[in-house]
């Protein structure tokens, strides 16, 4: 699972390179965030702009990296595709994430949290 992270003063950013997150590769998913996000106090978002296709698996990874990074520090989500949004709005995950249009606007949230 190839991953691009970019560190900021109060945000790191994660930009999924894959164009799914499914059942074959959600608990490397998971391995991989955990490797990036592993220290620090900053919000982290993950951003989805390339990942096409997201199955219940890879949905699971996604709250599994939510509670890993524990009740102190924020996941957000960005750039979500219209498939992967659809996942989103249907298990109503949308109420439990803060979705972002864009990496930019989620940034530029964090920069003013």
């Amino acid at each position: 699972m190839e991953l691009q992270t970019q560190t900021r003063p109060k945000v790191i950013s994660v930009l999924v390179l894959e164009d799914r997150i499914d059942a074959a590769s959600a608990i490397q998913f998971k391995e991989r965030m955990r490797d990036v996000t592993g220290s620090g106090d900053q919000r982290v978002v993950l951003d989805l702009a390339r990942v096409q296709f997201l199955d219940s698996s890879g949905l699971g990874a996604i709250v599994a990296v939510k509670k890993l990074l524990g009740p102190d520090r924020v996941l957000e989500l960005s750039g979500l595709t219209p498939t992967v949004e659809k996942v989103f709005r249907l298990t109503r995950m949308d109420s439990i994430f803060t979705i972002h249009a864009s990496l930019e606007a989620a940034v530029a949230n964090a920069a003013n949290a």
